[in-house]
C-alpha cells in the first residue's frame, strides 16, 4: 500500500488516499486515536470520484463514532480498466428496464457474478493491509455497496464481524445460496419504493440469511432516499458488534 495524498478534514478526520497496487481507496481516520480503532470497510456502486462526497460524509460520521473507514475503487470502474462483456450487460439491464421488461435472470448473472468474483478478493487484499496500520485494530465491519458483494464477503472472510447491506441492486439467485452460509449479525436497509431494485428479491434475500441475528429496517421511499437517522442506527449496530467483541 502506497498513501498518495492526506489531508485533514474541518472536523479533525485524516482523511488519506492510497493505492494497493492498481487499485485506489481512500482511509479515514481519527486525527487523535487513544487507542486503536476498528475499521468498516465501505462499498459503494463504483466511481470513486464520483460517489466521493457521499463516501466522505458516510465517512465522517462513521469515524465520529470512534472507527476507522475506508473504501477502495470496484473492478472496471473509475480509471480501472473497463470490462466489455460488464458493459455489455449493463447496456442490456437498461434496455431492459427502459422497455419495462423484467431483468432476466441472464443479464443479472452477466452483470454482477464476475464483479464479485473480482472484488471480494480485492476487499480481502484490503484488509490484510488495513488491518496491519497502526491505530486499526479488528474485527471489521462492511457497510453498503453492491449487496452481492457483501454477501460473498461476509461469508467467506472471517475478519468481517458484522455487516450492513443495502438491498438496492438486483441479485443473481446463487447469491440466495451463498446467503445462506452468512452466519455474522446484518442489518439490512430497503427502500420500500426503489425503481431499480426488485423489492421481493430483496425479502427472498433476507430470508435466506443464515445468521442468527439480522435487522430489516425498511422505508418508504426511492434508492437515494435513506433516512438520515439510519446513519445513526448504522453505528449503533457497529458498536454492538465490533467495539463489544474487541
Amino acid at each position: 500500500m502506497e498513501f498518495t495524498v492526506e489531508q485533514r478534514l474541518g472536523d479533525g478526520v485524516l482523511e488519506r488516499r492510497f493505492s494497493l497496487g492498481d487499485i485506489p481507496g481512500i482511509l479515514w481516520t481519527p486525527g487523535s486515536p487513544s487507542a486503536p480503532v476498528p475499521l468498516v470497510l465501505l462499498g459503494h456502486p463504483g466511481g470513486l470520484d464520483r460517489m466521493y462526497p457521499r463516501l466522505a460524509a458516510r465517512a465522517r460520521h462513521t469515524v465520529a463514532e470512534g472507527f476507522a473507514a475506508a473504501t477502495i475503487e470496484l473492478p472496471g470502474s473509475g480509471d480501472r480498466p473497463r470490462s466489455a462483456a460488464a458493459d455489455q450487460a449493463r447496456a442490456d439491464l437498461r434496455r431492459a428496464v427502459q422497455a419495462g421488461e423484467r431483468v432476466g435472470d441472464d443479464i443479472v448473472d452477466r452483470l454482477v457474478l464476475p464483479l464479485v468474483d473480482k472484488a471480494v478478493p480485492e476487499c480481502r487484499a484490503a484488509l490484510d493491509v488495513l488491518l496491519s496500520l497502526p491505530g486499526i485494530t479488528g474485527p471489521a465491519g462492511y457497510a453498503g455497496g453492491v449487496i452481492s458483494i457483501g454477501v460473498r464477503l461476509a461469508a467467506v472472510e472471517p475478519r468481517i464481524a458484522a455487516a450492513l447491506l443495502f438491498a438496492g441492486s438486483y441479485v443473481p439467485r446463487s447469491i440466495l445460496e451463498e446467503a445462506r452460509r452468512v452466519t455474522v449479525p446484518l442489518h439490512v436497509l430497503l427502500q420500500w419504493d426503489d425503481e431499480g431494485n426488485d423489492r421481493q428479491m430483496a425479502l427472498d434475500l433476507f430470508d435466506a440469511f443464515g445468521s442468527e441475528e439480522k435487522t430489516l429496517h425498511a422505508n418508504m421511499g426511492g434508492h437515494t432516499g435513506v433516512p438520515a437517522f439510519e446513519a445513526d442506527a448504522g453505528n449503533r449496530f457497529f458498536s454492538r458488534h465490533l467495539v463489544a467483541t474487541r
